[in-house]
């Protein structure tokens, strides 16, 4: 397939340095369109991200404040003047962050900076989901049944429920994310999920209004992707489908949709175009529509949901199918030059699937984790028509707990839909991602499933399938342990008879064992009395560091260590440091360099999982260093405290 283009002959682009006013992912994949345009690139970052890969590969990089979000990638007049000091003369948002905020588009233009985005007006247009669903009414746009209405006071909005009928939405106006959404059965619900989505709606967007709509209760997502330039031309490039969720959170998606006939795709992108046309839209942006998933598409089966007013995580999946590379789109409507191509010009070539790669436990509820990073990459290469990976991380890269979980995308596309899902499921088979929580494994499980396979998945399908696709199979954890215990116990390696492992035992049979631990569970392990389970993918192992392997089997990667017991003494006896156990914030340290502790004493304070721990001494011992302050973001398994050593 050809390398996505952007770009006719005779285009001019105003742009020469762009700030992306993002991180990971994101920022690296405008870099790469940036590099082949010649644009010089400016990073940002926060405390937590100075030695990211999107900092490592931007021209240049400023920093911008501490981890959190607010006082670094939220905070405009430090991304303003980040721009200043290093003669930026355009600004790009990314995605997420300040992207979708109208005051930060207007301070950009203000300040006599480029914005890459669409007009603050239209942002404003689009961006409140009432107003948002008004226009698209006045444009011809299919809307559910709901109310949008100025009164929110509960007496008003339970009579507009009844009107609505139950079950419904209650959605924040200003929301987004899945943020701000409640589901009400029925009347008696109402007044208490009011209550809970308002507080949210205040903490998440400082806009507590809401309005109600009708529940589709077996949806689908599809969404379309609109251009639109200076010039009155507004096109789209087809549709993708999101519709394998969690929590309203996007896992894996695809272009264009499975089972879309050609009358449906006409009727929803013409759609599209209408609602991007009555607001004068300029840039990327993508339509959203919930589908009845309970029947077959049909041009009275789809209900515009929201615009979102930037480029999406899932665009990879529209540039594979179309050949485009839709920064370098974005770039040339900035500069003022005409959409690259006419509608009819726009091909639609295969078909192409994104997974969402993030540092997340599915079976411990997806949640999220943070460190550094022992291995990540392909264990083997792929054959297939195209395989494309977008990734903020790299192995010996650090995951802050401070972001999003999203480390990495990966994309793949094939000539049709049976290829392109068996690429997918091939290539996280062999995708390795050691030393934080990954969902790989859970990613394989979603795509090999016949509702995926055979595109009956809905919004509501993965909440619905339990643990059968959160857990790995017993399988995969055994077959790792079992291909340990044949690296452990191969006599390759030994130089004298006293090497071999062979199991001998005077006037017995032989006994061949090897001590593994997987989390905290160790055991020793006999492989003859173990077969492999036929079922179970090959297992692929990466030795980390000594007496430690990354196992991969099926997606599912595992940390396979054989115990070094005289460590193991060593922390029964207390050992001479004080770890996170999980990442979080620091909120408090109370000891110094010098201070006597006694076993037990508390030693720091942690908040994680909106809890706080406290941190006690290992042994009794005097303090020799303390690594960590009160305020900082710290990872799973950073050392806060040192003790002398006994």
């Amino acid at each position: 397939m050809a390398k996505p283009t952007g770009r006719r002959e005779g285009h001019a682009l105003k742009i020469q340095k762009l700030l992306v006013a993002n991180r990971g992912e994101i920022a690296c994949r405008i870099f790469e369109t940036c590099r082949g345009l010649g644009i010089a690139t400016v990073a940002v970052y926060s405390d937590a991200d100075a030695r990211a890969k999107h900092v490592r590969e931007a021209d240049e990089a400023i920093h911008i404040g501490p981890s959190p979000a607010p006082e670094s990638y939220l905070k405009v007049e430090a991304i303003l003047a980040a721009a200043r000091a290093t003669g930026a003369d355009a600004i790009h948002p990314g995605y997420g962050f300040l992207s979708e905020n109208a005051d930060f588009a207007e301070a950009v233009e203000t300040a006599g900076l480029i914005w890459v985005g669409p007009s603050a007006k239209a942002i404003r247009s689009l961006g409140p989901k009432d107003e948002a669903k008004r226009i698209a009414e006045e444009a011809g746009v299919p809307v559910l049944p709901g109310y949008r209405g100025e009164g929110q006071e509960l007496e008003t909005l339970a009579k507009a429920a009844k009107g609505v009928g139950f079950p419904l939405l209650i959605k924040a106006v200003a929301g987004g994310g899945g943020r701000g959404i409640r589901l009400v059965s029925k009347a008696g619900e109402l007044k208490a999920e009011l209550e809970s989505a308002v507080r949210e709606a205040e903490s998440s967007f400082g806009d507590g209004r809401v309005m109600l709509e009708k529940l589709v209760e077996q949806p689908r997502h599809i969404e379309v992707q609109v251009f639109g330039d200076a010039h009155g031309n507004v096109v789209h490039l087809y549709e993708r489908d999101c519709s394998l969720q969690r929590r309203r959170q996007k896992v894996i998606e695809e272009a264009p949709a499975p089972g879309m006939p050609d009358e449906v795709r006409a009727a929803m992108t013409d759609a599209a175009v209408k609602l991007a046309q009555a607001v004068g839209y300029q840039g990327a942006g993508t339509v959203e529509f919930i589908v009845d998933g309970s029947k077959p598409l049909g041009v009275d089966t789809f209900w515009f949901l929201e615009m979102n007013t930037r480029l999406q995580v899932e665009h990879p999946v529209t540039e594979m199918i179309t050949g485009q590379d839709l920064v370098a789109w974005q770039l040339l409507v900035a500069s003022g030059e005409e959409i690259p191509l006419a509608q009819d010009e726009i091909p639609l070539m295969g078909h192409a699937i994104e997974a969402r790669i993030c540092a997340e436990d599915p079976a411990d509820g997806f949640r999220p984790g943070a460190g550094l990073i022992l291995e990540f990459g392909l264990l083997q290469p792929i054959d297939g028509e195209t395989v494309r990976w977008d990734t903020g991380f790299e192995t010996g890269d650090r995951v802050p707990a401070s972001y999003d979980s999203m480390i990495a995308k990966l994309i793949v596309h094939g000539e049709d839909r049976d290829a392109a899902v068996d690429l997918l499921t091939e290539t996280l088979a062999h995708t390795q991602l050691a030393g934080v929580p990954a969902n790989t494994g859970f990613l394989r499980r979603c795509a090999l499933s016949e509702a995926f396979r055979e595109g009956t998945h809905h919004v509501n399908w993965i909440a619905e399938q339990g643990d059968a696709l959160t857990h790995p199979p017993a399988a995969h954890q055994h077959a790792s342990v079992l291909a340990v215990s044949d690296v452990e116990l191969d006599d390759a390696g030994a130089i004298t008879p006293w090497g071999i492992r062979d199991g001998f035992r005077s006037n017995a049979s032989p006994v061949r064992k090897a001590a593994i631990a997987v989390g905290t569970d160790a055991d020793w392990f006999d492989p003859s009395e173990h077969e492999v389970d036929p079922d179970a993918p090959l297992p692929f192992v990466t030795d980390i560091s000594p007496r430690r392997y990354a196992v991969t089997t099926g997606g599912d990667t595992v940390l396979v260590e054989v115990p070094d017991y005289d460590a193991d003494v060593e922390a029964v006896l207390g050992g001479d440091t004080v770890s996170a156990p999980m990442p979080g914030k620091l909120l408090a340290v109370h000891v110094k360099p010098g201070d006597t502790v006694t076993k037990g004493d508390p030693v720091a304070v942690m908040e994680a999982m909106k809890m706080e721990h406290t941190l006690p001494a290992p042994r009794d011992g005097v303090v020799e260093a303390v690594e960590a302050a009160a305020g900082d973001q710290v990872a799973e398994g950073d050392i806060l405290v040192h003790l002398e050593a006994e």
